[in-house]
């Protein structure tokens, strides 16, 4: 999931005063260090003046810059919320100055970020994240609304595989709500953390398990509902959304749902995938078949629907295939749906001809066809591919 991130333009800002008004003598000698570059001298006068006077809204403010000055965003904001407190006089530029420190700790975080993704030391990398944590931190401290701080902050956490750190960042970009990338993402993570635990509790039969999974679960689906009526037409939060009906056992709920959708809008290609994918995770073939070919019908290029209409031939063939092997006869009727997926898994592999299951799968259908020398080839395509 390595990727670069890019950098903001830094407002410009000046750390000069020119102007002197009737002011206390620490106020004034705070000033003339500043003008003077001597902050820790500026710091020891203005700590005075706000200690001496806690209503000071210049003290305050002027000792907010320092802070951000020296990188300490905790006091820089501390103090400026005490200037704000005093009055709304210097609330101009200490706007200004937030927005400054955001756009200096973005880059900076920028930086580290790409630099840990440029890295082949591991224990730079570690570096590298951590420093940029920090700093995309900073950037949500000093603007709480900026949602490309969050979002590269969730980055840097998943980068590293801290899943659970991501949740916070990725929870409150949602609650923002300004982006369909982060209720994809975080209901993805509620709906992994319950697949784990059900497959422990497949093993444990502990019914502890059981109860966390289904959670989990249920967290994922109210999450992905309140993004899908936010962005309706957000094809990743649609398919997220069904794939955590199936985890959670909810075919009936979600296709209700996803039918619904597509009586709303017949032309919408993602409705009529994710309810083609819960048709065939129903066994319900030949309605899965029609929901996914409208969905090629609408978007030609759709390849995850070119994909999973490959798959719906080959469970298709494959069920009436050991059916009629049950039953004890010879019916080859079943090749018919393998002869179907194949253009389809031929297509698909034409863009992603990296994935050595699809090849390996591709391989099977050739074999159940009596196409030995092409099995034989895409079984070669995928040991070559896990190489």
């Amino acid at each position: 999931m390595k990727k670069g991130l890019i950098y903001l333009s830094i407002l410009s800002m000046v750390l000069g005063i020119t102007a002197f008004q009737c002011t206390s003598a620490e106020l004034t000698g705070a000033k003339l260090y500043i003008n003077q570059k001597q902050y820790d001298k500026a710091k020891e006068s203005l700590l005075k003046e706000v200690q001496k006077n806690p209503a000071s809204d210049e003290g305050w403010y002027l000792l907010g810059v320092i802070y951000g000055e020296e990188g300490n965003f905790p006091q820089m904001l501390d103090a400026f919320n005490n200037s704000l407190k005093a009055s709304k006089k210097y609330e101009p530029q200490i706007k200004d100055s937030r927005q400054y420190y955001w756009a200096t700790s973005f880059n900076k975080g920028v930086v580290y970020f790409n630099n840990a993704t440029k890295s082949t030391s591991e224990d730079s990398v570690k570096q590298f994240f951590a420093k940029a944590e920090e700093q995309f931190k900073n950037a949500i401290a000093c603007e709480p609304d900026s949602t490309i701080s969050y979002q590269n902050l969730a980055y840097a956490y998943l980068n590293q595989n801290k899943i659970d750190e991501a949740i916070k960042p990725l929870e409150q970009l949602a609650n923002i709500g300004k982006t369909p990338e982060a209720f994809s993402m975080i209901g993805q993570i509620y709906t992994e953390n319950g697949n784990v635990l059900m497959d422990k509790f497949k093993e444990s039969k502990d019914k502890a398990d059981s109860v966390k999974a289904n959670e989990w679960f249920d967290k994922a689906i109210s999450i992905l509902e309140k993004g899908k009526a936010k962005f309706p037409d957000d094809g990743e939060i649609l398919l997220r959304l069904s794939n955590a009906y199936i985890a959670a056992n909810k075919l009936d709920v979600a296709m209700v749902a996803f039918k619904e959708g597509i009586e709303r809008e017949p032309n919408n290609q993602y409705y009529h995938y994710n309810y083609g994918v819960l048709l065939l995770n129903a066994s319900r073939y030949a309605e899965a078949e029609t929901e996914f070919r409208r969905a090629i019908e609408i978007d030609p290029e759709y390849i995850n629907a070119t994909y999973n209409l490959g798959v719906v031939y080959v469970r298709w063939g494959t069920e009436m295939r050991e059916k009629s092997e049950a039953e004890g006869k010879e019916d080859l009727s079943y090749q018919e749906k393998f002869r179907s997926a194949i253009p389809l898994m031929e297509k698909y592999l034409e863009k992603n001809p990296q994935e050595a299951v699809i090849w390996e799968l591709l391989g099977k259908i050739y074999a159940n066809l009596g196409m030995t020398q092409k099995s034989k080839e895409a079984f070669e395509k995928a040991d070559l591919l896990r190489k």
